[in-house]
């Protein structure tokens, strides 16, 4: 378990660093949507390597998986689009803010109804006060 919570502090501190980076891209060469376009095609490249060494085999499954599986591609280009329009105008800092915000929204409804397959833990007050606690912390790091 420790490599599974060590992974997602990676990918989270991630996050901002990809808005960063995007964000400056996107100013750059003075295109948003661009930027995002170079992303995606270095997320692919990155993608198909790991997909060839893992097995590729599995990309035989996709047209079984349910359509609805498919748009969490349409949900990233949204953030990475997004991230990479308003970081620049908005800041990193409040952007990720309001990321984190809505994560920690919409992870409690995912986990309290299982949505998609996820382990089901419902939305207790302890879990909600744990939430709000977090959020009111992102809050005051923004404040400061």
């Amino acid at each position: 378990m420790p490599i599974y919570a060590l992974t997602m502090l990676a990918a989270g501190i991630g996050i901002p660093l990809l808005a960063a980076l995007n964000a400056a891209l996107g100013v750059r060469i003075g295109s948003p949507a661009a930027a995002a376009m170079v992303l995606f095609c270095v997320a692919l490249s990155a993608t198909t390597l790991v997909t060839i060494v893992t097995g590729p085999k599995a990309l035989s499954g996709i047209p079984l998986a349910p359509r609805h599986l498919l748009l969490g591609g349409l949900l990233v280009a949204f953030y990475v689009l997004s991230i990479t329009y308003i970081a620049p105008h908005f800041g990193i800092g409040n952007a990720v803010f309001f990321v984190l915000l809505g994560q920690l929204i919409s992870a409690a409804i995912i986990d309290h109804f299982g949505l998609f397959g996820a382990r089901v833990s419902p939305l207790s007050l302890t879990r909600a006060s744990g939430i709000a606690v977090m959020a009111l912390g992102v809050w005051i790091t923004q404040r400061a």
